[in-house]
């Protein structure tokens, strides 16, 4: 891990200079807290980094569904948002009523991974996310938003046969490290998979992740590959560090993230009960604060 990206020091006078940052901020453990309440200075953080002409989005494991609200939260309005791991990128259209539409969709076929899952754990909760933002479970879970009018429950065969932006799988005789070992000697193939911190794993489509989506972002805003930063604190984000690390911009790790995550980090900022993205914004110079 290096302190700083060698090649491009980021600071005010490269927005003035027309290159802007791309700025892209995971939602859990990031810009929030456990209890759902925004790290402290998070939002004049990224108002001062927005009128120094930066762009300023999220890239999230959450649907679009419980992402929206915390776009509005943080006063952001950029082009594309970033959800579901990269499976779904966002569009403003002020035409829709969050103010946005889908722009791309990954999606794959859930039956053999349902069907290689079960056989592992028959006992655990699924969820699936189809193309539309709709979700279909199998048990009820307070942490996937279900309370939607488009969320239903089913029978996990109900659930195969469908094209689905991902597939969520929720094990309650699991701690955090053993699942991850777990997932680990489970043999998932042709999809992209990331273990939460709690026994919660997560599949998108094969290929797909929070980087292929931002690299995506970055072609269609012109942004240079050495401006972008990320900040993140989670396993679902060390693909989206390593890319903005290996482009030459900078890549933050929260705090408060485990080893396994630090490691891929340019520089660790603060945690986010401390205000992290705050400060590595302050740290970065793309704020007056």
């Amino acid at each position: 891990m290096t302190e700083t990206a060698a090649d491009a020091p980021l600071t005010r006078d490269d927005a003035a200079r027309g290159d802007r940052l791309l700025i892209a901020l995971d939602i859990d453990g990031t810009v929030l807290l456990e209890d759902e309440t925004l790290s402290p200075g998070v939002v004049d953080a990224v108002a001062d980094a927005a009128s120094h002409g930066h762009i300023v989005t999220i890239a999230t494991g959450r649907s679009w569904e419980s992402t929206h609200r915390i776009v509005d939260w943080l006063g952001l309005d950029p082009r594309f948002v970033v959800t579901a791991n990269g499976a779904t990128i966002m569009e403003r259209d002020e035409q829709e009523p969050t103010g946005y539409r889908r722009h791309i969709v990954e999606t794959f076929d859930a039956t053999e991974v349902l069907d290689h899952i079960e056989r592992h754990l028959p006992d655990a909760n699924y969820m699936v996310e189809l193309a539309d933002g709709s979700r279909l479970f199998n048990n009820f879970l307070d942490d996937w938003d279900l309370s939607r009018p488009n969320a239903h429950r089913v029978e996990i065969e109900e659930m195969k046969g469908r094209e689905v932006t991902r597939v969520v799988v929720v094990s309650d005789e699991h701690d955090n490290g053993e699942f991850a070992d777990f997932v680990e000697n489970m043999g998932l193939q042709q999809v992209s998979y990331s273990v939460g911190w709690s026994a919660w794993l997560d599949i998108a489509p094969h290929g797909i992740n929070k980087a292929t989506a931002l690299e995506q972002v970055r072609q269609l805003l012109d942004v240079a590959a050495h401006r972008v930063v990320v900040m993140g604190d989670g396993r679902n984000d060390i693909q989206m560090l390593d890319w903005a690390r290996d482009a030459g911009g900078e890549a933050v790790v929260m705090g408060q993230a485990i080893p396994e995550v630090a490691e891929h980090a340019t520089r660790v900022t603060g945690s986010v009960e401390d205000g992290g993205v705050a400060q590595a914004l302050e740290a970065l110079g793309v704020t007056s604060r």
